[in-house]
């Protein structure tokens, strides 16, 4: 009798510890899987890198979908480390609270727009004459634009990091992108 109570005990401890190990495998691919779904957005279309027209469209379809995403993420690793917060070691509390932190940031990253933090806007351009106009070498690429009479020139080196200049030429506001 006791044998037996014995067998189903270790079964059940067995059955228990394979739930927790599968519990923590599934935390650690919702860890992954969350700043994965974060991070591949902004590196797809890093500045200073050519941008692709699929790499663009994968891009925004993950920013489209991500905010959604990262959000039952967190939801779901919550209830993952709550259950596996009793009876875990100290150390292993302080990976939950790790795990849970990096799924809770991405799920909050997931809302800012990091575009907007990537490609800031040039908020006041300021204007040089081409003589005086010295940082920008003879070999230097230049975007120009000529508005009624009125006409600039905004250096790519310049433009590489902003990628968007607000300006107005010949009275007339614009927007010269890169």
């Amino acid at each position: 009798m006791t044998t037996t109570i014995q067998a189903d005990n270790r079964t059940a401890t067995f059955k228990r510890n394979n739930l927790r190990r599968i519990a923590w495998l599934a935390l650690l691919l919702l860890v992954i899987s969350a700043l994965i779904l974060v991070l591949m957005p902004a590196w797809l279309i890093q500045p200073f890198r050519p941008q692709t027209p699929s790499a663009l469209v994968r891009s925004y379809a993950l920013r489209h979908w991500s905010p959604i995403v990262t959000l039952v993420f967190a939801v779901t690793a919550f209830l993952l480390c709550g259950w596996l917060w009793r009876g875990a070691r100290w150390w292993r509390k302080t990976a939950l609270v790790c795990a849970l932190a990096l799924v809770c940031g991405a799920a909050w990253l997931a809302r800012q727009n990091h575009f907007e933090w990537m490609f800031h806007p040039l908020p006041n351009p300021a204007y040089a004459r081409a003589r005086e106009a010295n940082f920008v070498g003879d070999s230097d690429m230049v975007l120009t634009v000529r508005v009624n009479g009125e006409a600039v020139a905004y250096p790519i080196r310049q433009m590489a990091y902003h990628h968007v200049i607000a300006d107005t030429v010949g009275g007339v506001p614009l927007v010269a992108t890169y």
